[in-house]
């Protein structure tokens, strides 16, 4: 079972990270509210176009969060900021670039698709396959349209080529992933984050999916549609913006060569788009605020009366982080405070049959909770330790010596006292 979903702010939301791509960036937003996603986290990388601009209407509605990042090969930085900031604010994370479109293969939200695949497994990630889109024959860019409008070619489903001067897979096989941000520890590839030890990604028939590519490829449910190349004066304009992710460019007229694949005609998206506009209607703050009091209302008045709820923990934290964020848009209401204590009374209770992804979840929100002003803090604070003794001695059994001397050093760092 999971966190009963009424408790968060958003279903999905989108992490991405981009550079002076104004000119897409109100296309890609507003076919991803059609497709279901209710937030984006948006890092900007330095931009120097109309960015600010363009998402002021966004940000107003409550639709988009901005934040500056600057320097080279920001975007691991920039994700591992929006699971660490925003993890108890959606279910599920979406890390996806701005050439690139979530697209179900049914008339359903991308959420409903996931849930759906997710509710068959105890996974805590889906690894959806690229659809690679070529030019077109485009050598001009023509503005006047749109990326889906223009671009309508592309590879065969199961395409896969060596990526250039690499020798590992790419075209389809690649993935980008959805994901429950309470399960992530931090990413080190813009396609497949590391989890927390007991927690994985599947693809959409189930299969486990270990990496950044899966293969054959898979593309009956879910397809991540990616507008790679363009044409061919957008790909220069991509080969001199540079990448995200690594100091290394390897965008070149080879990759462009490689990657302008056009055999298969698919406006499957552009009809996808069509049907998803003709019922679309957007959640009001009034009613996102109510269906989460109620939802905290329920869960802690269950919990006070004895009934504990499915993933007990998992569960508590996300009330004590909806808690804060309730406080801060009613702060005359005094029953946020109390649903915050207890909702740290509820972690501290369930914490003698925690998952290590729940203890690896603890441990990574530890600065947050401790410097709450409950007296409930301080019950945490110890069952924290004993939690990490509990590891260390496990680690020491199995000589796990780097792994027992930072939980020593955090250790020392909780049974400081000020």
């Amino acid at each position: 079972m999971a966190v009963y979903k009424n408790l968060f702010a958003h279903d999905l939301a989108i992490v991405a990270i981009l550079k002076n791509e104004g000119r897409y960036l109100k296309e890609w937003l507003d076919y991803h509210l059609l497709a279901g996603v209710g937030h984006f986290y948006l890092y900007d990388n330095d931009s120097t176009d109309d960015y600010d601009a363009i998402i002021r209407p966004y940000v107003e509605a409550g639709l988009v969060t901005s934040k500056r990042i600057s320097g080279k090969a920001a975007q691991f930085a920039a994700y591992d900021d929006a699971v660490q900031s925003h993890r108890f604010a959606c279910r599920y994370m979406a890390f996806i670039d701005l050439d690139e479109f979530l697209l179900p293969k049914t008339n359903r939200s991308v959420v409903e698709v996931v849930d759906e695949i997710l509710s068959y497994n105890e996974a805590e990630a889906l690894a959806v396959n690229w659809q690679l889109y070529g030019s077109n024959g485009h050598e001009k860019a023509d503005y006047s349209r749109g990326v889906l409008e223009r671009f309508t070619r592309r590879a065969p489903v199961d395409w896969v080529v060596p990526i250039p001067h690499r020798d590992i897979p790419g075209g389809n096989a690649q993935i980008k992933t959805i994901a429950d941000p309470r399960k992530i520890a931090l990413f080190t590839s813009a396609h497949f984050p590391i989890y927390f030890e007991d927690c994985y990604a599947v693809n959409e028939r189930g299969e486990r999916v270990n990496s950044y590519c899966n293969e054959p490829v898979t593309a009956d449910k879910i397809v991540l549609n990616h507008y790679n190349v363009k044409s061919r004066e957008e790909f220069a304009v991509k080969v001199n913006r540079g990448r995200a992710d690594k100091d290394e460019n390897y965008f070149t007229a080879e990759w462009f060569e490689m990657y302008d694949r056009n055999e298969v005609f698919d406006d499957g998206i552009l009809k996808y788009q069509a049907a998803r506009a003709e019922n679309f209607s957007l959640e009001t703050e009034e009613h996102q605020l109510e269906r989460m009091t109620d939802a905290l209302t329920e869960i802690l008045s269950a919990y006070v009366t004895g009934v504990m709820f499915a993933d007990a923990f998992e569960t508590a934290l996300t009330c004590r982080a909806v808690s804060s964020y309730l406080r801060e848009k009613f702060p005359d209401d005094k029953h946020m405070e109390i649903f915050e204590e207890t909702s740290l009374a509820a972690a501290v209770n369930s914490a003698n049959a925690l998952k290590i992804s729940d203890v690896r979840l603890l441990l990574s929100e530890l600065p947050n909770l401790l410097a709450l002003p409950y007296p409930v803090v301080e019950d945490l604070r110890g069952v924290s330790i004993q939690i990490i003794s509990r590891l260390m001695d496990f680690m020491r059994a199995h000589e796990f010596w780097k792994g027992y001397a930072d939980l020593e050093h955090l250790r020392r760092l909780l049974s400081i006292r000020n």
